[in-house]
């Protein structure tokens, strides 16, 4: 057994310490993660985002902005004009998750979307 392996099963003993599910709890679910995706190329007003996610009911992307906010993902930014303007961007704990985000895409490319043989 590599040293790795030991060490893995040293920190984590059980499903329920297993760190992976908090992040989960986080970014996780049908659209968070598009939601993440599309604010790492930067600020983007609610229209913007509702129109990149046809299917995704107003409610739900409000709800699901509101909840990454919270957990401190996303940054939103309410100008002070007429009309309102809002923006939402990541924070910088939101852009943390960059390489994760294009690790995971690396990923789904090479084992779910490339063509089977």
């Amino acid at each position: 057994m590599s040293m790795d392996r030991k060490k893995v099963e040293t920190i984590s003993h059980g499903a329920e310490e297993c760190p992976i599910t908090a992040t989960i709890g986080v970014i996780g679910g049908k659209w968070k993660p598009p939601i993440i995706w599309l604010l790492l190329k930067g600020p983007m007003r609610f229209g913007e985002l509702h129109k990149t996610m046809p299917g995704m009911a107003l409610k739900v992307l409000s709800r699901q902005l509101k909840e990454l906010e919270n957990d401190g993902i996303v940054v939103r930014t309410a100008y002070p004009e007429v009309p309102p303007r809002v923006e939402y961007s990541l924070s910088e704990k939101g852009q943390s998750l960059q390489q994760i985000m294009l690790q995971l895409s690396d990923w789904s490319r090479e084992h779910i979307m490339a063509p089977q043989a």
